[in-house]
């Protein structure tokens, strides 16, 4: 287990040009592994301090930085390459599922552990289909939250224990028989995005600017996942965002 420990300054309890700084340091041997380095993606400022803290009072983990949106997520994660990455799912612009499938992908030696409020039993599979090292709901306490990055670290998947069972009692040994696809599950990642743009309340161009697409790709993407949800306007788009717990209701 890599861990790290800061010799001169306390980096844990600073954003921005402090975890600059950090690595600053580590990079010129500066800094002492003993401790497991944390990125911490949480659109809540609030909820975000207070897993800092609780991290940074553990002799377990650093927080060597930190995300309010799953874009930013992958491009901090890439930047620090830290052992352990605490997920939300519900984040703005691109939301903690699609983040987590890239930071997968571009750091393989990172461990995710998703942090959420969401139980149902579509986002638990989707979260271990897109690669998830283990699945803790935000009621749990801190206890519980700690034992999870622990066995992630370890190579062992967890998932919190109200939603264990029926997850992998019905799917792991094959008992639960398989049902047609809902008009959801046949979105694109993409439509998906632009969906969750569209739910936030932006319009095509800024949804382009965002995803890197052109105006004319975005319309084809909405036109696209309207017409596979039977949706007619984007009030009707945004309410299926809410439902779906992809956006939070004002």
């Amino acid at each position: 287990m890599v861990r790290y420990k800061v010799l001169r300054h306390p980096w844990s309890s600073l954003s921005g040009w402090g975890w600059a700084a950090y690595h600053w340091e580590k990079e010129r041997g500066l800094v002492e592994s003993q401790k497991a380095s944390v990125l911490i993606a949480e659109d809540h400022t609030i909820l975000r301090d207070g897993l800092r803290a609780l991290l940074c009072s553990s002799e377990e983990f650093q927080v060597v930085g930190e995300a309010s949106d799953g874009g930013q997520a992958i491009r901090t994660a890439v930047s620090l390459q830290p052992r352990l990455v605490l997920l939300d799912i519900s984040m703005p612009g691109m939301n903690g599922l699609e983040a987590l499938k890239e930071i997968k992908r571009q750091c393989p030696g990172t461990k995710v552990v998703v942090l959420t409020v969401h139980s149902a039993e579509e986002y638990v599979l989707a979260a271990l289909k897109a690669g998830a090292d283990g699945y803790v709901l935000k009621d749990a306490g801190s206890v519980e939250l700690i034992l999870a990055l622990r066995n992630a670290l370890a190579g062992k998947p967890y998932l919190s224990p109200g939603i264990a069972e029926k997850v992998i009692g019905g799917y792991l040994d094959g008992r639960r028989t398989l049902k047609p696809l809902s008009a959801w599950e046949t979105l694109t990642d993409r439509e998906r995005q632009v969906l969750k743009l569209i739910a936030e309340g932006k319009t095509n161009k800024e949804i382009a600017d965002y995803l890197y697409i052109s105006p004319k790709t975005v319309e084809k993407h909405r036109a696209n996942l309207m017409r596979k949800l039977d949706l007619h306007n984007a009030a009707a788009v945004t309410a299926f965002a809410i439902e779906k717990g992809l956006v939070e209701k004002l």
